[in-house]
């Protein structure tokens, strides 16, 4: 499954190359999804080439191509797909395709992307969101505290949407329970016997710890940014 930077990302660049022949720039990449530096989309395009959607071709200038594009993506969304799925204060979807549909979910705290603070708390409130947004399972969501995720579009206040689950493929973005008390939102990555929990922040450091430290509380699937 992308992330949804992943997946704006991956659709931005099928959609240049189908207008232009030409994979874009960095820079252009870089503004598109609105990112604060080009070492986030360094890490995005990682991500796609490890899950098979891009290839980097040798010798070639702006040298990538696109393999292979998620099942629910059509071409007739043209380039709005790097356009963010985000819900303004007042609870209206931003995005016009949004369904009208919403399942209220339960807001369970503030969430470290940062220094991890106290695991996840009892339910603090209820929010609406468009079900286009969620799928089968049970989901719920949490306030993001810290900016060691900023490079992946993740922003401090920012209510992030998780779909509960205890286990993750590398490279997923996961609600981490360290040593069963101390919760976080970080890339995982599986490392032999390790595993490795990746900020997106170059100020941060990556932290390895043994695979009974650390516990798979759910998966980002989505954001809400409110706007004060």
């Amino acid at each position: 499954m992308l992330t949804r930077k992943q997946h704006e990302l991956l659709m931005f660049i099928h959609e240049r190359i189908k207008e232009t022949g030409v994979s874009p720039s960095f820079d252009e990449m870089k503004e598109a999804l609105d990112l604060a530096s080009k070492s986030g989309i360094h890490r995005l395009i990682t991500a796609l080439e490890e899950r098979g959607f891009i290839r980097r071709l040798a010798h070639r200038a702006r040298a990538l191509e696109v393999v292979k594009l998620p099942e629910q993506a059509t071409a007739s969304r043209g380039r709005q797909p790097f356009r963010p799925d985000v819900i303004e204060g007042g609870g209206r979807p931003f995005a016009a395709e949004a369904a009208n549909d919403t399942r209220e979910l339960s807001v369970m705290g503030k969430i470290a992307a940062g220094t991890p603070i106290a695991a996840i708390e009892h339910e603090q409130a209820r929010y609406p969101v468009p079900e286009a947004m969620l799928g089968a399972g049970e989901h719920y969501m949490l306030e993001i505290e810290g900016d060691s995720m900023i490079e992946a579009g993740i922003l401090n206040g920012d209510l992030v949407i998780i779909k509960s689950s205890d286990t993750a493929t590398s490279g997923d973005i996961v609600v981490a329970l360290v040593e069963g008390e101390e919760a976080t939102l970080k890339r995982l990555r599986k490392k032999g016997g390790s595993i490795a929990l990746e900020p997106a922040n170059r100020n941060y450091e990556t932290r390895i710890f043994g695979p009974d430290q650390v516990e798979v509380q759910g998966k980002l699937i989505g954001l809400i940014r409110r706007y004060h």
